[in-house]
């Protein structure tokens, strides 16, 4: 399934199967009329956020958590399935609400910190590196400090922290499960379809799960109650975008979009600075291996970031999202005649998947006009900031292959004796210092080739 877009333009072609709100078969490509209102329905189903919002964070504040409610995450939890077990629905459902409440204050007090406490810039490169180690710890231990002040000053952190497993579960949305059937045995048929629906968006494999859903969607009017309660900001900016273009109100999907695009590398920034917080020390190593044993372990979250924060949208997440963002943006720029935002955002898009031969000929055509519309060479650049992003994914990911092929599991994690063959590269994280993290994964299945020297309709001047 792919997630295209909602109408084709004289100068392209568009390899679509359109965008399923249900678990049907396959579609053909939308026309305009249908794009709005497949759009209309889909974005229903995402952006229902305000017409009903369960329970759990109604009046949320990670700023003022009520004192009486600050319990350790993993008591909170394992009382409520224990009441679950019993058939005390109502207790379940409210200790159930407050884990989920715990462990958003977790995440965001955690993400307070590490924006509170950024790693200093790195200094001057000295010609000699007798002092390199020196050097790196006094980037480290600053930021060390500062975290330690800030999680002394927020209650959250004055609770044991969670077990691994726990707060496994909880980003699974594994207490949706149990909400679910707490709430329909309580008749409470709205929020159980609201559980229902919030779990099946990270979990839509789930055939118990759906089996219910498919119940749920003989009611009239279910549409109101499918609602995302853990959705993110910048999901529901991608549907508005999507609605826009689809209508073709290309000016609101570019406006849309653009705010859709810094708010996921929000997101993804506050994603990989968790996989920091914790570390399981099960045994004692010496130093070095100590510490690539604790990176190892964070990378391996890390990589998992893109995944976590890619949408679902009708049972289906949205192949390589980053890329789609772009790819979105290039059209609309190109049909508002804005083509140096479009040329850039289909060198962006490149960034992602290089070889992809219809973009190639859409650079082709652009480069083919540069100079009717005035382009230069720096309008072919990629975008700093997913040119950063693509660079820092690609490296976290090199690394941890690296890590998987050479690192040992034994108590020493020796390296492994096996030469690096010729002509390898070996990958240097020099070009990142000093520049933050980022991360990465997922676009549509169908491509634009302009057939023509332009769009007829759109750029005969």
């Amino acid at each position: 399934w792919a997630l295209g877009p909602g109408w084709v333009a004289a100068a392209y072609t568009l390899r679509s199967r359109a965008w399923p709100c249900s678990l049907g078969s396959y579609v053909r490509p939308l026309g305009i009329g249908e794009g709005m209102e497949r759009a209309g329905r889909c974005t229903a189903l995402l952006l229902g956020g305000a017409l009903l919002t369960l329970a759990q964070y109604e009046k949320y504040s990670w700023r003022s958590f009520p004192e009486a409610d600050l319990v350790p995450l993993d008591s909170a939890y394992s009382y409520s399935l224990q009441q679950f077990t019993a058939g005390n629905w109502r207790e379940s459902i409210g200790y159930l609400e407050l884990s989920l409440r715990l462990y958003r204050l977790l995440r965001e007090s955690q993400a307070h910190c590490r924006s509170e406490c950024p790693l200093p810039a790195a200094a001057p490169q000295q010609p000699a590196s007798n002092f390199s180690e020196l050097r790196a710890f006094a980037q480290i231990l600053p930021r060390a400090m500062c975290l330690r002040r800030c999680k002394h000053s927020l209650p959250v952190f004055k609770l044991p922290y969670p077990d691994k497993e726990t707060l496994e579960q909880l980003d699974d949305r594994i207490p949706y499960r149990y909400l679910e059937s707490a709430y329909f045995q309580l008749h409470k048929l709205e929020k159980s379809i609201a559980a229902a629906h919030t779990f099946l968006q990270r979990n839509p494999k789930d055939a118990a799960m759906q089996k219910k859903m498919n119940y749920y969607k003989t009611i009239p009017d279910i549409e109101t109650y499918l609602v995302d309660v853990e959705a993110r900001e910048h999901e529901a900016l991608f549907l508005k975008a999507v609605k826009a273009y689809n209508s073709g109100d290309f000016r609101s999907s570019v406006t849309e979009m653009e705010h859709a695009v810094p708010e996921y590398y929000r997101a993804h920034q506050d994603c990989l600075g968790g996989c920091e917080d914790s570390c399981d020390v099960t045994d004692f190593k010496d130093f070095y291996p100590s510490i690539a044993a604790h990176y190892v372990e964070a990378l391996k979250c890390k990589v998992k970031c893109e995944q976590n924060l890619t949408p679902n949208v009708g049972g289906f997440f949205v192949e390589k999202f980053v890329a789609t963002m772009y790819h979105y943006l290039q059209f609309a720029y190109y049909k508002l005649n804005d083509i140096k935002n479009a040329v850039s955002c289909v060198a962006t898009y490149m960034l992602f998947d290089p070889h992809d031969e219809i973009m190639q000929q859409n650079l082709v055509y652009y480069r083919f006009y540069r100079e009717k519309w005035g382009l230069g060479e720096e309008d072919f650049e990629p975008r700093a900031d997913a040119q950063l992003y693509h660079n820092v994914t690609r490296l976290q990911i090199q690394w941890l292959e690296f890590a998987d092929s050479f690192l040992q599991s034994d108590d020493e994690m020796e390296v492994s004796e096996e030469p690096v063959a010729d002509g390898q590269e070996v990958t240097s994280d020099a070009e990142f210092e000093g520049m933050g993290d980022y991360e990465e994964s997922i676009v549509a299945d169908w491509w634009q080739v302009p057939k023509q020297k332009g769009d007829i309709d759109d750029a005969s001047d």
